[in-house]
Order: structure tokens, then C-alpha cells, then sequence
């Protein structure tokens, strides 16, 4: 298993990186079209929604 640092993984995200405010581990996020195209003999995509920003804190 490849280890990578918060640092690393979350350089492409504009967040804190603080030790204080760092809570969850971004590797814990699937790509939902991965999940979407597993899932596909179950479901029926109507819409796609895109996020724009996501505030914590």
C-alpha cells in the first residue's frame, strides 16, 4: 500500500492544512462516476449535480 502525506493528497484542494483543523483523510473520497459505472445495472442517472465549493469550520 502506497502512503501518502495530507500535504500531498490535499495540494490540489484550497484548504487548511493544519494538524488542528485536518479531521478526515481525502483517500476516504471514491470518484463518484467510479461508484456510478459499478452501479450501473442498478441505477438510472436522471441528473448530474456538480459541487461548487464545500465550507467546514
Amino acid at each position: 500500500m502506497r502512503t501518502v502525506s495530507i500535504a500531498a493528497a490535499a495540494a490540489h484542494v484550497e484548504c487548511s492544512k493544519d494538524a488542528n483543523v485536518i479531521d478526515e483523510s481525502l483517500a476516504a473520497y471514491k470518484s463518484i462516476d467510479a461508484v456510478m459505472a459499478a452501479q450501473q445495472d442498478l441505477v438510472e442517472i436522471v441528473h448530474t449535480l456538480s459541487q461548487v465549493v464545500c465550507v467546514k469550520g
